[in-house]
């Protein structure tokens, strides 16, 4: 049996799809009378779709493609208003016509406040108004579809970046987006209806002649104009002058049908302003707004291709700073950003306007000296930036000692092309480097070999803690009245596999600039500690042992929380380890010092200050370090026999560490005059080769058998 419901489809293919009208209606007869009058009208026919009950006129809205819809409200089952309801619920964006009974008009009045478009009583709904009440819908649902598209559109035109008109067939402005009100000056809403040519006035850049608007050209077909982008000065209704670029868009109806013209102007003098600064940005440093490397060069090679044609000469001094490192791990890396601010404008301040100073990254800058009349010139302004830099730094209130190292090549005379001359400048500043810092070298041949040394020491270096070619040496400290052991000094050693045993010195200072001491450091102090454990474990009793702490190490983060790991991971007893530290070291901060060795002490670490004499301390920070030990540098206990006022420093220097009741060692001890002179002068404590060299750890455990005490013989 077939079923009664059925689509008209005489119109399917002359409506689109939002014309469809879906009745649902249970009762035949009426569902016919409704099909016919819907579409009876050739001009106004509608394509239908029945269906007979609730649940499928649901299903089919949900299916989308409905433009409105007709509602029987006197369905089977049908819970009065319910029906509408779970009806509109299904598709609220779709206008629904109720068809209702005299005798149930209340409710379809109800179903009107609860969303539906519009009611019909049945015995009125007459073939005329019934399809001029769903030709209404349609069309009212087609308008709020169009309203809400040019509410989307011009909410697009006016977030983007350029200006947007439109104007109609006859020229008139229809449409002005913000960028649009902005650039002409005129508010939409005065805008509206004027010829475009008074909203838009354009002139030639060069000439301040008018420019022929190209909407008209458009308008009648010139395809040329239809394409080109017009480049000319816009006056603003202020007289204020733009430069622009615009071009003129036909706009089409659906049908295809001419409707008037879109412009679009953007302001070209933004353009060439970001043009300009993206130019800027790629040859400048952003921290400093120093020329960058890319633009150094390009000025360097100029200034060579200038001294070449004049017969004259030029420098290029490489500029590094001294430990910068230290800075950015202890105060942090804005407190750096304004160390290097602070350095680029004291550089600036010791050269010609006619020089170029750089920043090619990190800390390091490079200076050309366009115009050399002698070659001491360069050296003259090596020690003005010395000097400069070396000055204190004020910052956030903080003062800043810094340092740099110079290094420098000139042309001709060293080096002919810009790649040699920053290449040989680079290899003087390490040699500055090697030989003390805050200072400058100028180039000579055999830095060459030396820095190629380096630079293979470092490559080496980056390898050889996972390749296990460090080793710890020990040297013992002995108590100058008992002659016993009275702890270990632990110093590293690298084995390197073509170049032998290597001493610190040859690669500390490498490590330290390249960052590598801070695993290295650890790993000294966790071997040391674990070595110390096991003398203890072999039964030769408890045996304190020292680890030399660098700069970088100490000024490290992680510092604190890397000696108390390293605690834990090997049971050593805090007293039992000892950290030396130079001078120097804790003079670089020295409050920050104070607060850092405080909370050693609070671990029960003690304290040592290492080469004591050579640094800078005052007497009132040796008060406020809360060290334990002094240790006597090895050239003042050089200069015990060599120089009477040698004896008397030395002496000095065992009094200070006694009036702050410190232990005092005497490092470099080599020969019995200056044992005795230290024994006699009352000194706790001495260290070097008199006693013994330092020896890996298996030897060190014959010395704790052997003992020493034959050597310290008191006369």
């Amino acid at each position: 049996m077939s079923s009664p419901e059925h689509k008209l489809t005489e119109a399917a293919n002359t409506k689109p799809d939002h014309e469809c009208v879906l009745l649902i209606a249970a009762v035949a007869d009426e569902a016919a009378r409704v099909l016919g009058e819907l579409s009876s009208v050739t001009e106004e026919r509608f394509h239908v779709e029945w269906v007979t009950d609730l649940s499928r006129g649901i299903e089919r809205l949900r299916d989308g493609g409905v433009g409105a819809a007709v509602l029987d409200l006197n369905l089977p089952g049908s819970q009065n208003v319910e029906t509408f309801d779970k009806l509109f619920q299904a598709a609220p964006g779709v206008p629904i016509l109720i068809l209702t009974e005299a005798d149930t008009e209340a409710m379809a009045r109800q179903a009107l406040r609860l969303g539906a478009q519009d009611y019909l009583v049945k015995e009125q709904a007459n073939g005329y108004r019934l399809r001029r009440t769903v030709r209404t819908m349609l069309d009212r649902r087609a308008a709020e579809a169009v309203a809400l598209e040019n509410e989307v559109a011009n909410a697009t035109l006016n977030s983007i970046g350029e200006a947007v008109l439109r104007t109609d067939m006859g020229g008139k402005v229809t449409y002005l987006n913000r960028v649009a009100e902005k650039m002409t000056g005129w508010f939409g809403e005065e805008a509206l209806g004027r010829p475009i040519a008074d909203v838009l006035r354009l002139v030639d850049s060069v000439s301040g002649a008018a420019v022929d608007n190209a909407v008209a050209a458009v308008m009648h077909g010139d395809s040329t104009a239809a394409t080109a982008i017009i480049s000319c000065t816009l006056v603003r209704r202020d007289g204020i002058e733009l430069g622009i670029e615009n071009r003129v868009t036909v706009v089409d109806d659906h049908s295809g049908n001419l409707i008037g013209a879109v412009v679009v102007i953007r302001d070209v003098g933004d353009a060439r302003a970001a043009s300009l600064e993206t130019s800027r940005a790629s040859q400048h440093d952003v921290l400093t707004n120093l020329p960058n490397r890319t633009l150094f060069n390009d000025r360097l090679e100029q200034a060579i291709s200038l001294a070449e044609r004049q017969g004259r000469q030029l420098a290029v001094l490489f500029v590094d700073l001294d430990q910068f490192k230290r800075i950015n791990d202890s105060l942090g890396h804005t407190m750096g950003d304004q160390v290097l601010r602070s350095v680029a404008r004291r550089l600036l301040a010791c050269v010609r306007r006619t020089d170029t100073v750089c920043r090619i990254g990190g800390d390091e800058f490079v200076i050309l000296l366009s115009q050399v009349e002698h070659t001491g010139d360069a050296a003259i302004t090596a020690r003005k930036i010395l000097r400069a830099v070396a000055a204190p730094h004020i910052i956030d209130n903080k003062s800043l000692d810094m340092n740099v190292s110079i290094g420098g090549s000139t042309y001709p005379d060293a080096a002919h092309d810009a790649e040699s001359l920053l290449s040989q400048a680079d290899a003087a500043m390490y040699e500055a480097k090697q030989h003390g810092r805050n200072r400058y070298e100028f180039f000579r041949s055999d830095m060459r070999v030396r820095l190629a040394t380096r630079l293979s020491l470092e490559g080496d270096l980056r390898y050889a803690l996972g390749r296990n070619e460090f080793l710890l040496h020990y040297q013992p400290k002995i108590n100058l009245k008992t002659g016993l052991i009275s702890g270990m000094e632990a110093l590293i050693r690298w084995r390197h596999p073509e170049r032998g045993m290597l001493l610190p010195a040859a690669f500390v200072p490498i490590a330290e600039e390249c960052g590598l001491i801070l695993p290295i450091g650890q790993w000294v102090l966790l071997e040391a500690c674990r070595q110390s454990r096991a003398w203890s474990a072999s039964g030769f009793g408890v045996m304190p042992v020292a680890v030399n702490v660098s700069a970088v190490e100490f000024l490290g983060k992680d510092f604190l929380s890397g000696v108390r790991a390293v605690l834990i991971a090997t049971g050593m007893e805090p007293q039992n380890l000892e950290l030396e530290l130079t001078e120097s070291v804790l003079m670089q901060d020295a409050e920050s010092a104070v607060v850092t060795l405080l909370a050693l002490k609070a671990m029960g670490v003690r304290l040592a200050i290492d080469d004591f004499g050579t640094g800078y301390s005052s007497f009132t920070y040796l008060r406020r370090f809360p060290v334990d030990t002094l240790k006597v540098d090895q050239s003042f206990v050089q200069e015990i026999t060599a120089d009477p006022d040698g004896t008397t420093i030395v002496d000095a220097m065992i009094n200070i560490g006694k009036s702050l009741n410190h232990r005092v060692i005497a490092e470099g001890v080599e020969t019995r005059s200056q044992l005795d002179f230290l024994q006699h002068h009352g000194c706790g404590e001495g260290q070097g080769y008199f006693f013994s060299h330092p020896v890996v750890a298996e030897e060190a455990g014959s010395l704790f058998k052997d003992g020493l005490q034959q050597e310290v013989v008191i006369h």
